[in-house]
């Protein structure tokens, strides 16, 4: 069999670095092009940047010509010496001081305004804009018009206290995500009149020229002046996942090239990975490519109106700020309850017609009382006090797990969510690089398992072979391990990371897959530090990477002489090595085999040379490191043959600990959860098996498990992804716009998705899909500013903790609904009869006066539905299907409930007060006269039988409290899993302390109200009662009796909401 040089492993054995997509595309001469009029020269210096063989930068471009062609965005299609002369900046002092001052003041300060949060007029409009607010704010003014002050006053009181509650969690929301912007780059180094200063890059300029190391934050767009070994991780705003290799002395020519090939440039907020580099700033600001992605956000939202005539411009703007003042844009819960608060306002308006007509239209002023009382029973007064109050308990609570929610509401949208798009590198996986395999040459087989921390050399288990590594094995066989030594020395000493320990932790700096190498020899005790400290291996020389070749080496001193360690590609070295054509076959089917797992590859090789051939790199030498110090030293393509194969090694990105049970859950729960990434198709895939996004045993949709590279699904019209069984669970090689055209997909099927990101180039999908989460540690200020909601801790698991959060919240919202809903139609039901109780002179008689109602729904009501509202996660909540976004929060068995409580409460609040005014147990004189607005003789029957009624409602509202607690399960066996027996009740009522407490105050507020002179029959119109208690409590015990009765129907008939089977493969 031939030698293969090509392996067919689709990328992954390439080093983590992109370089050039073509060497086509760069071109690079010495000294630039000739044309006329010379503007510029700059000697090159003495500058540690400096780059051999550059030339002398001088321009020779005629600037009144070019001028007019150039802008910032094609920097990358001009030379240095063009661009330098372009920005009237020296290319070895860059600016004078006046002249950065001046252009300062003309540019305005280098900062991206799109992460400058909501003002604080914003927040309190959301407050403002919604249906039920509106609806008691002419509550509110109806009542003072009649001059009902007291309560005007409470229903004002009820419109402020909603209004401050749901600023002041908006606002702390809206501040602890400003906490959580870090500046792009607080401070950078620049060339200033021949000077290195430290500026802040707020005063970062165009023509600025800016110094770049390791670990630095690009402050701005720059073109390359000089670099060496340089690259730097774009994954903010191209979605590379790997580090890009950049190169100062590219020439680009097209000039709509990507950004991720613009490999002469380097852009604001990536961060240096490697090397060192010398950039002129040509764009600050608003005007970088983050800039203008942010200023894209700050407009999006706002309706296209080219080509309106000023008519229907006004019209258009007057259209959304009622939508916006109804409540009627935001996520399907607000729609539905501003739906639902207008419907009650034009029911409360129904009813007061209803009174009106049945007094025939003759109003006097306790027709009017009694119309608004009627309308006000049918509000929910307490509604949006409760559900802010809740929601911002859930917000608080969702801040433990680790998620900062921005929009109040964007935490019960996201127990709706029917799919779940996520990123794969640093939310699904731990977003660092670990060496899983080593092969060795004789066969040998390494395996890193069970790591947590990727930098900590400790983290974890390692297996030589069979046996677990420990340092007997590598004392007592020798043999065993020496090849292994050979490979630890070479990816040691071939290597330009740093790995520190505090003692502590661990951390880092350097290239991903640098990094994994050094910690892989320190694991063995081999790290560069012990190497270099021992005094036996000196630096001779380094070739470093170069995407044109793909491999790195370094020459060092050894105890014998010198050898050339090298790391790179496997295609690469494979024809540098003296190997056999079977043992060449043999390396090639085991990186295929590697590249297989998901894993990148790369080779590790080795030589001895002749030391006397290289001059020792001095530590403070002013050469070029990587470069030859002698003109006489052997150059790269002299060391880089004969190689003796080492091994190969294997390393990924590993899964979060967290993430196979998250994903596992959220299947459970009904939730496709999608991979869409931008790394490699292969990669994706084996971390998409090993998470549990694909099962080998259920092939999921397009073929291949669900698989597609971005390519193809972008190839594809819409008609043919709508035409598509189900979507792609795993998308490899994700650009932005393939994130965007998956949401769109997602929507036009009616679901309702989370789609997470951590760059700028994520921000418009962020912006479009139902819920946008946003990484807290790794992500973008401008992806935060379009997110919904930030994860501090960029971990997947907690995406799954905001579901079970909004999903409890979206179940407690219905709870306390029913509870809220349930005592409004019972008053309505109570009230509308009680037209039939007149007095003598024809005037109809309160059941209840208008003040029991406002305490019964602002006091009574409140605390219980509040003890709902912070009520714990059901057991079964992520078994169940998530809830149809059509019908919202009213479904079908909420409304089927309500009724069927309401109704009953209603009946035994009529008949509690008949038996009282009827029964003739009270006495004789009937309803009385005028027993609306004050107390005589012969208005004691009245007032006995309201305040019956109103201890009737007050007790079956707290007993509704707990029923409410589950829509089918029974008070009495509410937890069977937890525990069972006749006295589970007590322990079910005790769980919910607060609850319990509101279930007691409600309960012992009704004696005083009832018996305190003055109070009862003064304010709330109502009297003491005695033997009345009997038709009080058998109220109650009917009451449970028909709430169990129906729960049971429920049971019996499955009635109530579905629950998910779990799959017979996943109980084996």
């Amino acid at each position: 069999m031939g030698t293969e040089n090509e392996l067919d492993v689709e990328g992954q054995t390439e080093p983590p670095i992109c370089g050039l997509k073509s060497s086509a595309a760069c071109t690079w001469s010495p000294t630039p092009t000739p044309t006329p009029t010379p503007t510029a020269t700059a000697t090159a210096g003495t500058d540690a940047t400096d780059t051999v063989g550059r030339g002398s930068i001088t321009s020779t471009v005629d600037t009144a010509a070019t001028a007019a062609v150039f802008a910032p965005e094609s920097a990358h299609i001009f030379s240095v010496p063009d661009v330098c002369a372009l920005f009237a900046t020296h290319g070895e002092n860059g600016l004078d001081t006046p002249e950065a001052a001046r252009r300062l003041q003309q540019h305005g300060p280098n900062k991206v305004e799109g992460a400058r949060g909501l003002s604080m007029w914003t927040i309190l409009m959301r407050q403002v804009s919604n249906s039920l607010t509106l609806v008691l704010v002419i509550t509110m003014v109806l009542s003072f018009a009649i001059s009902d002050h007291i309560e005007g006053g409470v229903i004002a009181a009820v419109i402020v206290l909603n209004i401050v509650v749901g600023f002041l969690q908006d606002y702390r929301a809206e501040q602890t995500i400003q906490a959580l912007y870090a500046l792009s780059a607080p401070t950078c180094k620049v060339v200033r009149a021949g000077q290195i200063e430290s500026i802040k890059a707020e005063a970062l300029v165009p023509g600025d020229l800016v110094m770049l190391g390791v670990g630095d934050i690009v402050p701005a767009d720059l073109r390359l002046v000089r670099s060496i070994n340089l690259s730097t991780d774009e994954a903010l705003l191209t979605g590379e996942s790997l580090p890009v290799s950049k190169h100062a002395e590219g020439m680009l020519k097209d000039m709509a090239m990507p950004l991720g090939d613009r490999t002469n440039m380097v852009y604001s907020a990536s961060t240096v990975t490697r090397g060192r580099a010398t950039g002129v700033a040509v764009s600050t600001g608003m005007m970088t490519e983050v800039g203008k992605i942010a200023e894209l956000l700050r407009t999006a939202g706002t309706p296209d109106m080219q080509g309106a005539s000023a008519m229907q411009r006004a019209w258009l703007r007057l259209a959304n700020l009622v939508r916006v003042l109804l409540g009627l844009v935001g996520t399907p819960m607000q729609v539905s309850l501003s739906k639902f608060a207008l419907l009650l306002f034009a029911l409360a308006i129904g009813l007061a017609v209803i009174v009106f007509s049945v007094s025939r239209w003759v109003v006097t002023s306790e027709v009017l009382i009694y119309g608004i009382c009627v309308a006000v029973a049918v509000i929910p007064e307490s509604l949006i006090a409760v559900l802010t109050i809740a929601t911002a308990l859930g917000t608080r609570s969702m801040a433990k797990g680790n998620v900062v929610i921005r929009k109040l509401a964007a935490l019960e949208a996201v127990g709706g969510v029917t799919n779940i798009c996520s990123d794969k590198t640093g939310t699904l996986t731990q977003g660092k690089m670990v060496v899983k395999r080593v092969w060795l040459a004789d066969g040998t087989e390494v395996s890193v398992q069970g790591t947590t921390h990727p930098f900590d050399p400790t983290s974890g288990s390692v297996h030589v072979g069979d046996e677990a590594y420990t340092d007997g094995l590598a004392s007592t066989d020798g043999k065993k391990t020496a090849r292994l030594d050979d490979l630890l020395e070479t990816v040691a000493l071939c290597n330009n990371s740093t790995v520190r320990t505090d003692g502590v932790s661990y951390t880092a700096i350097g290239e991903p897959t640098e990094i994994a190498l050094n910690v892989l020899a320190m694991r063995f005790g081999i790290g560069k530090p012990s190497l270099l400290a021992s005094g036996g291996h000196r630096l001779l020389a380094e070739f470093p990477f170069d995407s044109s070749c793909k491999r790195m080496t370094v020459v060092c001193t050894t105890d014998t002489g010198a050898a050339a360690y090298t790391k790179g590609a496997v295609e690469a070295l494979l024809p540098l090595m003296d190997t056999s054509d079977e043992q060449r076959t043999q390396i090639v089917a085991e990186a295929e085999a590697l590249a297989a797992e998901g894993l990148r590859v790369l080779c590790i090789a080795k030589r001895s040379v002749d030391p006397a051939s290289f001059t020792t790199l001095a530590a403070n030498t002013s050469a070029e490191k990587g470069a030859p110090a002698a003109e006489n030293m052997p150059g790269r393509a002299d060391v880089e043959n004969h190689l003796a194969f080492l091994g190969l090694t294997g390393l990924y990105d590993p899964p979060r600990l967290e993430s196979a049970a998250a994903v596992d859950k959220c299947q459970k729960a009904g939730i496709t959860v999608h991979m869409l990434t931008g790394d490699h198709v292969k990669t994706a895939t084996a971390i998409a098996y090993e998470i549990g996004i694909l099962d080998r045993a259920r092939p999921g949709p397009g073929g291949n498990d669900g698989i597609m590279v971005a390519s193809d699904f972008d190839n594809l019209s819409v008609a043919q992804i709508d035409a598509m069984e189900r979507l792609p669970l795993v998308l490899a090689r994700c650009s932005p716009t393939t994130k965007v055209r998956m949401v769109e997909a997602m929507h036009r099927r009616k679901a309702f998705c989370v789609m997470t990101g951590d760059g700028v180039n994520d921000s418009p999908a962020l912006k479009i899909s139902d819920v946008g989460i946003a990484m807290g540690l790794n992500g973008s200020d401008v992806a935060k500013e379009a997110a919904d909601m930030v994860l501090t801790d960029d971990n997947f698991a907690s995406i799954v903790t905001a579901i079970e959060e909004g999903r409890r919240l979206f179940d407690n919202i219905q709870k306390f609904l029913l509870h809220l809903l349930v005592s409004n139609i019972a008053q309505v039901f109570l009230l509308l009869i009680g037209l039939a109780f007149k007095d003598p002179g024809g005037v109809s008689v309160f059941p209840l006066s208008p003040l029991e109602i406002l305490w019964a729904n602002l006091v009574t009501s409140s605390f219980l539905a509040l003890g709902l509202g912070i009520e714990d996660a059901q057991p079964d909540i992520m078994q169940r299907p998530p809830h149809d976004l059509g019908v919202g929060v009213f479904t079908r068995e909420l409304i089927v409930d309500k009724f069927v409580y309401g109704t009953a409460m209603g009946a035994l609040c009529l008949a509690a007060f008949t038996s009282v005014a009827y029964g003739g147990v009270s006495g004789a004189g009937g309803l009385g006269r005028g027993c609306n607005e004050d107390f005589d003789d012969v208005c004691r029957v009245a007032f006995r039988a309201r305040a019956t009624t109103f201890a009737t409602l007050t007790f079956l509202l707290l007993v509704t409290a707990w029923e409410a607690k589950h829509f089918t399960r029974s008070l009495f066996n509410m937890h069977p899993e937890r525990y069972s027996g006749p006295l589970s009740v007590f322990r079910t009522v005790w769980q919910n302390k607060f609850l319990l407490g509101a279930v007691t105050a409600g309960f012992v507020v009704v004696f005083p109200v009832i018996y305190l002179p003055v109070v009862n029959r003064i304010v709330f119109k109502h009297d003491a009662i005695g033997w009345e208690w009997g038709v009080v409590f058998a109220a109650v015990v009917v009451y449970t009796a028909i709430v169990e009765a129906w729960k049971a129907i429920k049971r019996r008939f499955g009635l109530g909401a579905p629950i998910l089977k779990v799959r017979a493969e996943e109980e084996v």
